[in-house]
């Protein structure tokens, strides 16, 4: 088999591996990646149909990738709903994504729903959920996050910022520290202005 025919072979194949992905950011990325092998493989047999189809498919995926990246950090894209701990909704999401909540969130357990100082909010885009964060008042001044979840579509982007961000969802309960979850996997709390503190992280909110 010639270079060649090895090039086009890979494109189809990031084409198709593309399409498999479950993460928007990462799909869009594997399928512009593939799109431009793509071409560089149609216009040297001289197949310019084709070439056409996947410049189309190439600036899409283009538009699409600087539609997410600048809209990632944007509170007019992404809109925090509270709701109740104990909301039919809310345990709809928790039971649904269970077994990939346990594999991000290893000791969070739903009993700290029912605590009396719990708060729960869902993170939303559009009508879509893209995450969860559940937290309690654990006492002088802090808040303790029992669960900070994103739906696995959302995973590149980090949508439970925008609770923590907001520090009056904390402040407006008189907590003044927000302490995350130990032992939480991928954690992504240092870019938000969070500290190492063990096996968890911290945040200290201004007045």
């Amino acid at each position: 088999m010639e270079l060649l025919d090895l090039i086009g072979w890979a494109g189809s194949a990031l084409l198709v591996w593309s399409l498999l992905q479950n993460r928007l950011l990462r799909l869009r990325a594997l399928n512009l990646v593939g799109c431009l092998v793509l071409i560089g493989f149609n216009a040297a047999l001289g197949v310019w149909p084709m070439v056409g189809l996947n410049v189309v498919l190439a600036v899409i995926n283009i538009w699409y990738l600087a539609r997410m990246l600048s809209t990632r950090h944007d509170d007019k894209a992404y809109q925090v709903v509270e709701v109740r701990t104990d909301d039919e909704f809310l345990g709809h999401i928790l039971r649904t994504h269970h077994d990939d909540i346990v594999r991000f969130n290893p000791n969070f357990t739903a009993d700290g729903l029912s605590r009396h100082d719990a708060a729960a909010f869902l993170v939303v885009n559009a009508d879509e959920v893209t995450g969860v964060v559940v937290f309690h008042m654990a006492g002088n001044g802090v808040a303790q996050v029992e669960l900070d979840y994103v739906t696995e579509r959302y995973r590149d982007f980090t949508p439970g910022e925008f609770v923590f961000r907001r520090s009056r969802y904390f402040i407006d309960r008189g907590c003044r520290t927000v302490i995350t979850p130990p032992g939480m996997r991928s954690p992504y709390y240092d870019r938000l202005g969070f500290q190492r503190a063990g096996e968890s992280y911290v945040l200290e909110l201004a007045a």
